[in-house]
C-alpha cells in the first residue's frame, strides 16, 4: 500500500520510510504543502501521514482542502503540538487519527492499516476470498489450508485484488502500489509477479482482461480454514 509523508524533519522522516517499507508499506516522502499538493495531485495514495507545522504552511491548510475536493483520502496527523484543542481542531478538520511525537512506528502502521481497512469497508483484520485468506499484519496468505511463502511484492499484488473483489486493476494500477518514486521498475515486473501467484495459486485464480487489467476470479467453494496444513 502506498503511503504519503508529509514530514519537514529529515532524520524523522527517513526513521518513518523505513519502518513504514518493513510494516509492508510502500511510503513515498515530502517536506512541504506544495510538494504535497503536487504529489496527491498526480500519485494514488492509500493514506497520508501529515505533519502540522510544515516551512510552508500549517498542515490543516491541507487537509481542509482534501476535504473540500471530496476525497476520502484517510488522514492521519503525526505532530508535536499534542494539545486536547489542537487535536479536536484536527479531527474537525476531516482527519481520520491523530497521533502524537514521540510515537511507536508500530502503533503508527496498526492505526494506518486500521484506516486503510475501514475506508475499503472492512472491519475484520483479515481478507477472505474463497480458499485464500490473507492476513495483512503478519503478511501471510494461506489457500486452501496451505500456507504460501510469497514476497513482499506478490504479496501487495493479491492484497490489491482480493481486497475489493471484482474491482479490474490495470499494470499501471498495479505499479502505482507496488513502486515509490525511488524504486526501479522493470518492465514486465507486474506480470512476472502475476505469474509466480499463478504458479501457487492456480492459474484461474487471477483473470487478464486484455488491454484492460488483472482481477481475482470468482470463488469457488467455501472461505479458508484459519489454520495451515503440517
Amino acid at each position: 500500500m502506498r503511503i504519503l509523508v508529509v514530514e519537514d524533519d529529515a532524520v524523522l522522516a527517513d526513521g518513518l520510510r523505513v519502518g513504514l517499507r518493513l510494516a509492508g508499506f510502500t511510503p513515498d516522502h515530502v517536506a512541504t504543502l506544495a510538494d504535497a499538493r503536487a504529489a496527491l495531485d498526480t500519485t494514488p495514495f492509500a493514506a497520508l501521514v501529515l505533519d502540522l507545522m510544515l516551512p510552508d504552511g500549517w498542515g490543516l491548510d491541507l487537509l481542509r482542502e482534501i476535504r473540500a475536493r471530496g476525497r476520502d483520502l484517510p488522514v492521519l496527523v503525526l505532530t508535536a503540538r499534542d494539545r486536547t484543542r489542537e487535536r479536536i481542531d484536527g479531527l474537525d478538520a476531516g482527519a481520520d487519527d491523530y497521533l502524537g511525537k514521540p510515537f511507536d512506528l508500530d502503533e503508527l502502521a496498526a492505526r494506518l492499516r486500521a484506516l486503510i481497512r475501514r475506508g475499503a469497508g472492512r472491519s475484520a483484520g483479515w481478507i477472505e476470498h474463497g480458499a485464500l485468506r490473507l492476513d495483512p499484519v503478519a503478511r501471510q496468505a494461506i489457500h486452501a489450508g496451505t500456507a504460501l511463502k510469497l514476497s513482499r511484492r506478490e504479496f501487495a499484488v493479491l492484497q490489491a485484488l482480493v481486497e475489493r473483489p471484482g474491482r479490474i486493476l490495470s499494470k499501471r494500477d498495479l505499479e502505482d502500489r507496488l513502486y515509490g518514486w525511488d524504486d526501479e521498475i522493470e518492465s514486465n515486473a507486474v506480470e512476472v509477479h502475476i505469474h509466480h501467484l499463478r504458479a501457487k495459486l492456480g492459474r484461474g485464480f487471477i483473470e487478464t482482461l486484455r488491454g484492460i487489467g488483472y482481477r481475482a476470479a470468482e470463488p469457488e467453494g467455501p472461505p479458508s480454514p484459519s489454520r495451515p496444513r503440517a
